[in-house]
C-alpha cells in the first residue's frame, strides 16, 4: 500500500469507531504533511523508522512549528503506525520512543460570575436571533458544552418534563445533563417565539438555526459569542470554550466533586479533568487572605 492508500485505510478506521469529522480532519492534514516528507525521500509507509521520524519532527521545529502544533501532529502519527501495527504491516511502531515537545500548560480562561452575569443577561433577547443566542449560550454555560456539541443539539435533545439535556459528545457519546432555571426559561422563550421565525416551515430538527433555516456550525457559534463579549464591554479571548472552562471552575469551587464534573463535561479520564484544580496565582492570593488567620 502506498501512501494514499494507508492515509484511506487509517481514515476509514477512524470512521468505525466514530472520531469526529473535525479530527479526522485534522488527522489527515498532519498525515498528509507526513506523506509529502516520506514520499520526497523515497520512504514507504513500512519503511519508515525513528530516525525518521526524529528528523520530520526537527524539520518542523526549525520551520517554526508551535510546540503544540508538534506534539498534535506527532500523536496523530503515531496513531497512524498503531492502526498499521493491528493490521500486522509492520512489527512495532517507529514513533513509540518519539517524545513530545515540552510545553507550557496554560490555564484556561475562566469569566467569574459577575461577567458570566454581564455577558447572558446583556443579550437583548428580542428579536429571533436574539433569543436564539441567548438561550444558546445560556445552556452551553449551564451544561458545559463544547461549541460542536451546541451545534449538534436537536429540538428532541431538551427533555423538558426531566430538566435535563441529552448531549452527544466526542466519540459519538451520548451524556445526559441537568439544565439550569435560567436556560430552560431562555430556551423555552426561544421555542415559542423565535425558533418558528428561523425554521419558517422547513422542518430542520436543529435545536439552534442560522437565520437562513439551517444547522449552525461551530465557527458560527464562536462570531455570536463574540459579538455579545465585545457588547457586554468584557476582555477579549472568550470562547465558547472559555464557557465551559468557566462552568467547571464555577462547579469545582462551589464544592462539586471532580468525578461528577467529569461526568457532566464527557471527559474520559478524570486526569483531563484536573486541570480545574489548578488556580491562577492572583486567585490563589486572594483566597489565601481572605482565609488564613495570620495572613
Amino acid at each position: 500500500m502506498n501512501w494514499a492508500q494507508t492515509l484511506d485505510a487509517y481514515d476509514s478506521e477512524l470512521v468505525a469507531r466514530g472520531v469526529a469529522v473535525s479530527t479526522r480532519r485534522a488527522y489527515a492534514n498532519d498525515l498528509a504533511q507526513l506523506a509529502d516528507w516520506a514520499e520526497g525521500r523515497s520512504l514507504a509507509p513500512e519503511k519508515v523508522a525513528y530516525k525518521d521520524l526524529r528528523r520530520f519532527a526537527a524539520q518542523l521545529s526549525q520551520q517554526g512549528a508551535a510546540k503544540a502544533t508538534v506534539a498534535r501532529k506527532l500523536a496523530a502519527i503515531r496513531g497512524l503506525f498503531e492502526s498499521m501495527m493491528r493490521a500486522d504491516r509492520i512489527g512495532q511502531n517507529p514513533a513509540d520512543l518519539l517524545s513530545a515537545p515540552k510545553q507550557e500548560q496554560k490555564l484556561p480562561r475562566v469569566l467569574n460570575h459577575e461577567e458570566i452575569q454581564a455577558l447572558l443577561e446583556r443579550i437583548p433577547a428580542h428579536t429571533p436571533l436574539e433569543l436564539r443566542d441567548r438561550a444558546m449560550f445560556e445552556l452551553a454555560y449551564s451544561c458545559g458544552l463544547r461549541s460542536e456539541e451546541v451545534t449538534t443539539l436537536d429540538v428532541t435533545s431538551f427533555e423538558f418534563d426531566a430538566e435535563q439535556l441529552r448531549i452527544e459528545g466526542k466519540g459519538s457519546k451520548t451524556r445526559i445533563v441537568p439544565v439550569g432555571e435560567h436556560a430552560q426559561r431562555a430556551v423555552t422563550r426561544y421555542l415559542e417565539t423565535g425558533r418558528h421565525k428561523l425554521d419558517a416551515g422547513r422542518g430542520e430538527q436543529a435545536l439552534f438555526l442560522s437565520k437562513s433555516g439551517k444547522r449552525l456550525s461551530p465557527s458560527d457559534v464562536s462570531r455570536r459569542l463574540t459579538k455579545w463579549v465585545r457588547h457586554a464591554a468584557l476582555a477579549g479571548g472568550v470562547s465558547p470554550h472559555a464557557l465551559r472552562h468557566s462552568f467547571a471552575t464555577h462547579l469545582l469551587e462551589g464544592g462539586a466533586d471532580l468525578r461528577a464534573i467529569q461526568e457532566l463535561l464527557g471527559h474520559a479520564s478524570v486526569s483531563t479533568t484536573q486541570i480545574y484544580t489548578r488556580v491562577e496565582p492572583s486567585r490563589l492570593r486572594a483566597q489565601y487572605a481572605r482565609s488564613h488567620p495570620r495572613a
